[in-house]
């Protein structure tokens, strides 16, 4: 008996017309913009073997991938991650270019999440990766696109600014093991004031205990920088800020129209993949974050090529939802015509509906042989024009 063949799997869904049109929409906005400041397209395999994955950080637990094998046995994954296949190309068919690389990319991951509801697991992605420069112009550049893609859909749009070293130093500080940093790295990041402050408390009254619970607080605006300096006094953390707020001070002048630049030193996700600056942006009416990136300088290495590299990555499922609710997402474009064929115009019909397409016209082929049923589909579908073949009249 069937159970499954009149539904999706979990995490997925079926486009139609208008959704699809307002997609494609999306993908298309980005990708012009990312070749207007140089990026190149590339295009890696739905299918990588896991390996590229399973590298000596854990940067996609294995069970959130989606897993299966060749006809070798060789373990693959549905690509959960667009940045590590081009990680790969970029160690390999790109090693001998010349940097920097400019490399942008559309197309679908897919992941699992089973303890989310509601979840999306698989998610098209529009997004940039500039390879081969440690230089803050290239923190500066990447910045400025995720604001440009953010402000090109019309909707206000919040893009937060972090460092993952402010995190990385205080936490070094501690004798606690990995798995109790990564419980202090969780509760910081879900900005859980209360079971923070337990736990630190359960580890002891210091300054850097202090620090960590102070630091998911430390978002806004300029003002960030004199409280975050006067409550760490860490070595290197200085350097850090200080990174961090000249970014923001060029690109709050950079960036303006529907957005808001602000920093939340409380950005502390994927603290193994990213080594310095995060990203992550926010359009109105979505709650969840439609821009995530950051300066990863480690990653490439793994692959054998040791460059810098820093890069964003849109949701486009996000940016669809958020036009959704803020009722900015079109329907489908109806037929400027339908072509009717009298008896015995069958072939002349079709070459004028030809001649309109060439012209740059959406022309439909009429599909009832009677006028008024035609003209009453015209009317249904709001196609504006019935133009009819009869010998006499085109």
């Amino acid at each position: 008996m069937k159970n499954y063949d009149l539904i999706t799997p979990e995490g997925t869904r079926d486009l139609l017309f208008g959704e699809c049109a307002v997609r494609r929409n999306i993908e298309n906005k980005l990708l012009g913009l990312f070749r207007s400041y140089g990026y190149s397209e590339t295009i890696t395999p739905g299918l990588e073997f896991y390996d590229v994955f399973n590298l000596n950080s854990s940067y996609f637990p294995q069970e959130n991938m989606y897993k299966l094998t060749d006809n070798k046995g060789r373990l693959l994954v549905m690509r959960p991650d667009s940045t590590m296949p081009i990680a790969r190309i970029v160690a390999t068919r790109l090693k001998d270019a010349e940097l920097p690389l400019r490399l942008c990319y559309n197309q679908t991951v897919y992941r699992t999440e089973p303890s989310l509801k509601g979840r999306s697991d698989e998610i098209t992605q529009t997004g940039i990766e500039l390879v081969g420069s440690a230089l803050r112009n290239a923190d500066l550049e990447v910045v400025s696109a995720a604001a440009a893609s953010l402000g090109s859909f019309g909707l206000k749009y919040s893009l937060e600014l972090g460092h993952i070293g402010i995190f990385k130093k205080l936490v070094g500080q501690l004798d606690v093991s990995a798995h109790e940093k990564e419980s202090i790295r969780r509760l910081i990041e879900t900005k859980n004031f209360p079971a923070l402050n337990d736990k630190l408390d359960s580890i002891g009254n210091t300054p850097v205990t202090a620090a960590l619970k102070k630091l998911p607080g430390l978002f806004g605006g300029e003002e960030v920088f004199d409280k975050a300096q006067q409550l760490m006094a860490a070595e290197g953390i200085g350097e850090a800020l200080e990174e961090l707020r000249e970014i923001y001070r060029e690109a709050s002048e950079i960036c303006g129209g529907n957005g808001e630049i602000t920093v939340d030193l409380g950005l502390v996700n994927k603290t193994d993949y990213y080594t310095g600056l995060i990203i992550k942006g926010y359009l109105q009416g979505h709650g969840d974050e439609v821009v995530s990136g950051g300066r990863y300088d480690r990653l490439i290495s793994e692959f054998g090529y040791d460059v810098p590299a820093v890069g964003f990555a849109v949701n486009v499922n996000g940016i669809e939802n958020a036009m959704q609710k803020n009722g900015s997402a079109s329907e489908s474009a109806s037929a400027d015509a339908v072509v009717y064929a009298a008896p015995g115009y069958r072939v002349a019909a079709f070459r004028a509906a030809e001649k309109l397409r060439a012209e740059g016209l959406t022309v439909e082929n009429a599909l009832s042989e009677d006028l008024d049923s035609v003209r009453e589909y015209a009317k249904e579908k709001k196609i504006a024009k019935v133009i009819v073949i009869d010998g006499e009249e085109e």
